[in-house]
């Protein structure tokens, strides 16, 4: 039988830890890049575009669908990869903090 009081402790702990952690995302930044690193895109726990930098030799107006498109496609690559960080970052916050209670994964959650 579970201890629920002990249960509810652990759940207000892990709820402080995962607000603390959600609050450093901010620093955590991912990079992604397209066209053999022509764009290059940073963007940060919260998932905000922070930068974005591009190859002088893009910047021509007869290549905007281009320039565009290479954007789109950095700025992807770099939302996946702060997607796998902001998920590691929780997962490490809440280990071992609760009970391992089947199909209940914290790290998940976010």
């Amino acid at each position: 039988m579970f201890d629920f009081m002990n249960i509810m402790n652990k759940v207000k702990e892990a709820q402080a830890k995962i607000k603390e952690t959600q609050e450093k995302l901010v620093h955590l930044t991912a990079e992604g890049e397209a066209g053999a690193g022509m764009v290059k895109v940073v963007v940060n726990g919260h998932r905000k575009v922070v930068s974005i930098d591009m190859d002088e030799s893009l910047i021509n107006p007869a290549d905007r669908e281009m320039l565009s498109d290479l954007t789109v496609a950095a700025i992807n690559k770099a939302m996946e990869s702060i997607e796998l960080k902001i998920k590691d970052e929780m997962k490490s916050a809440t280990e071992g903090m609760m009970p391992n209670i089947p199909g209940m994964d914290l790290g998940n959650m976010f």
